[in-house]
């Protein structure tokens, strides 16, 4: 999940600080951004929210980011 990573980077956040944030672990974050996992629908939706996007834009299913936000 490409977009994951672009968002933490364009935030200048790091793994460890989302982490501290959300509370999922840094591992699996790097895990999401590297395309090695897919998160569960409960870390999708606090993802999605984190970074004010709908799950639509961090699967990639469209580029707008507010679609069915």
């Amino acid at each position: 999940m490409k977009r994951l990573k672009e968002l933490r980077k364009a935030k200048r956040l790091t793994q460890v600080s989302v982490q501290m944030k959300l509370g999922v672990e840094q591992a699996l974050l790097s895990k999401y951004e590297n395309g090695e996992r897919v998160p569960p629908t409960e870390t999708l939706l606090r993802l999605a929210e984190f970074y004010e996007v709908s799950i639509d834009y961090l699967l990639e299913r469209t580029d707008n980011p507010n679609v069915n936000r």
